[in-house]
């Protein structure tokens, strides 16, 4: 048969409605990564605020400039042998032009590379949950800088590039249950093997130090995340973003609704915490899901990953590794399910005509979902391991344990969170307004 001719009126045409919708879900991703420092730093005691909050933000800048360097070409190149892509037009971001469309789609090339950073961003943000209170800065900034380029880099390639072994055997990952959160979570449990507990880890209380934070942190990651999964279509024209949007919100709802069932069941409180990581954990799980199942199917995945995830961060103590956070009972397990549960809850009415079990299509799409899975999480485990032993014995991971008790914020970044004696709002000033010395100040106050 004879090749069909492409029109010149077929090419697709750059959008400016898709372009700015892009942007937008751009910036929506980008404002996670700040969500997430919110919710750890919250979550962290007092003496660690500054540190949960610098190891996310430092991910920014990090990430950002490898990026532009060389990490889009890896992750979005030419194939290589279905692990890796390059493109040396892509090194520096040099040779793109203003207008120059990403491949099959009404937006530019710059465009989809900035929202796929704030992806690339977040990823390694994520660890640090895990690593909370004991972790040296400088070797938390190597371990970022090393780990995008040798895990994230490559694994966001196997997904999601063209030529990638997960792209090309059909593992379906809408915004990230792989890539991301897999990714991520797989990470930090490799790295809390090499670098321990932390002092005092099932003695003493580490309970959060402001549930207000950990709201507004989780609020925060709850608004961006439309954008994270909303665009990860990278267009509105045909009715799955929307889709996408809905499943978001009512996976998340279903998933706080069953942490918190759960937790009055087990513990017998509706707590705050457990409705933020309720939250979490349905943003987790449908993820990878949202764009193949229906507002039911997000129900499902959302009330199981909500209930598991509640049971899965208990883990932790029966078997004695210290997650701080819960970054391994949230998001590695959030995606896993989420995205083995593609198998069974795929309607073949929305990104692609695939079924899972549930709908008639067998056990086809939950064997490859399963080959995605436990492919990422292996790699990720062993090389994060790898490179946090690596930094361990040359440059040492951890903060002395003086360092720890004392509190790390004050030994990394000479500062902390709260001035409490600050608190009356300054120098102690006269009735004139003049200031006073401070034991002036005692004689006007008494």
């Amino acid at each position: 048969m004879a090749p069909a001719i492409t029109l010149a009126a077929d090419a697709p045409t750059l959008s400016a409605a898709n372009t700015g919708f892009m942007l937008i879900c751009s910036a929506l991703v980008m404002l996670m990564t700040p969500g997430l420092a919110f919710f750890y730093g919250g979550m962290v005691r007092v003496k660690s605020t500054l540190n949960m909050l610098m190891m996310s933000f430092i991910s920014l800048g990090i990430v950002t400039v490898l990026w532009v360097l060389y990490g889009f070409s890896m992750a979005f190149g030419t194939d290589s042998g279905s692990v890796i892509g390059w493109n040396s037009d892509w090194v520096g971001l040099s040779n793109i032009g203003l207008t120059e469309l990403w491949d099959g789609y009404t937006i530019p090339v710059f465009v989809f590379l900035v929202f796929q950073l704030m992806f690339a961003v977040l990823t390694p943000a994520l660890i640090s949950g895990a690593l909370a209170d004991r972790v040296k800065f400088t070797a938390w900034a190597l371990f970022i800088a090393l780990w995008a380029t040798v895990v994230y880099f490559p694994v966001a390639h196997w997904v999601w590039g063209s030529g990638g072994w997960a792209f090309e055997l059909g593992v379906i990952d809408f915004a990230g249950g792989t890539a991301v959160h897999i990714n991520a979570g797989a990470a930090a449990l490799g790295v809390i093997l090499v670098i321990g507990k932390r002092v005092g880890f099932k003695k003493d209380p580490m309970r959060p130090h402001s549930l207000p934070l950990v709201m507004l942190g989780a609020a925060l990651l709850w608004f961006g995340w439309f954008g994270f999964n909303a665009g990860s279509w990278l267009g509105n024209d045909d009715g799955v973003g929307a889709l996408m949007f809905v499943n978001t919100q009512v996976a998340t709802a279903a998933a706080v609704l069953g942490w918190l069932a759960y937790e009055k069941i087990r513990h017998g409180a509706f707590t705050t915490l457990g409705a933020a990581s309720g939250a979490v954990s349905g943003l987790v799980a449908i993820t990878p899901a949202g764009g193949a199942v229906s507002p039911l199917g997000a129900i499902a995945v959302g009330a199981v990953a909500g209930v598991l995830c509640a049971m899965a961060v208990g883990l932790k103590y029966r078997f004695n590794y210290d997650d701080s956070l819960d970054v391994v009972g949230v998001h590695l397990v959030g995606g896993i399910l989420g995205s083995l549960l593609i198998g069974f809850f795929a309607t073949g009415k929305g990104q692609s005509d695939v079924e899972g079990l549930f709908y008639g299509g067998g056990l086809d799409q939950f064997w490859k979902q399963c080959a995605g899975v436990f492919g990422v999480l292996a790699y990720s485990l062993v090389v994060s391991a790898v490179l946090a032993l690596l930094l361990d014995k040359t440059i040492g991971m951890r903060v002395s344990e003086d360092d720890e008790v004392a509190g790390i914020d004050q030994a990394e970044h000479a500062e902390t969170a709260y001035d409490f004696s600050g608190a009356g709002g300054g120098a102690a000033r006269t009735a004139a307004g003049a200031p006073v010395a401070p034991a002036e100040s005692k004689k006007v106050d008494a």
